[in-house]
């Protein structure tokens, strides 16, 4: 078997380790300590995420979608799919390295996408991004950490609390749909998503793209203008 070969490493902002660029012939694998983050053999829930959020907002005539974590690009690829030549992504990624790594040892990976005139690359937090978007975003697709119980940054937990699923809410469009990406269930998540205001779905996604391997949780979450029934954040 082909051995892993060290590419490089990144200090994650805020202390929180360092992250691991690996390669393996044609494979590659960004790792947190002794977890995986991203394969990019395992695609099938990250483009999910994208296709199912933007089939929320289909229609729309120059949709804006906010993705936050550039990862290994699977989302930024099917959301630029997804939707039309009209629309506007902004990706909000907290690593700088992880951006080089795109345009750099992985650029096979992400192929033309990053030269896509319809795309910008904010290098900061992606909860920053969300405050200072009031009103602005047709929808937002969050593909942090690994997901509402987190692994890599504690302060990733503002993101899913009830403040920063306030805060998404207020970056959202009328209808808007705020999509978030989990290894795993959690049921306390989906109850402060109904508190917070939305419509919640739940849909199971595999990590391959062919099916197979891990079933991975997407919530879709719609905003919705009227205070919710009571009893629904149970």
């Amino acid at each position: 078997m082909i051995p892993w070969t060290l590419l490089d490493t990144a200090p994650v902002p805020g202390g929180a380790g360092e992250l691991r660029l690996k390669r393996r012939g044609a494979e590659f694998s960004i790792m947190l300590g002794n977890n995986e983050l991203m394969n990019s053999r395992l695609s099938g829930s990250e483009e999910a995420l994208a296709t199912l959020a933007c089939a929320k907002i289909a229609g729309r005539a120059q949709p804006r979608a906010l993705i936050g974590g550039l990862g290994m690009g699977f989302t930024l690829r099917a959301a630029l799919g997804a939707l039309g030549p009209q629309a506007r992504i902004t990706v909000a990624e907290l690593v700088p390295a992880v951006v080089a790594w795109a345009r750099g040892p992985m650029a096979e990976v992400f192929g033309d996408s990053l030269a896509d005139p319809r795309l910008d690359i904010e290098v900061e937090d992606v909860g920053q991004t969300i405050r200072s978007g009031r009103g602005a975003y047709d929808a937002i697709l969050l593909d942090v950490d690994n997901g509402p119980e987190g692994l890599t940054r504690d302060s990733n937990g503002g993101l899913y609390g009830e403040e920063g699923l306030r805060a998404a809410r207020a970056a959202l469009r009328p209808a808007g749909v705020l999509a978030v990406w989990s290894c795993a269930p959690d049921r306390a998540f989906s109850a402060r998503l109904r508190k917070a205001g939305f419509r919640v779905e739940e849909a199971k996604a595999r990590a391959h793209r062919g099916g197979g391997g891990a079933r991975h949780v997407i919530w879709l979450a719609t905003r919705v203008d009227s205070p919710p029934r009571p009893g629904a954040d149970r």
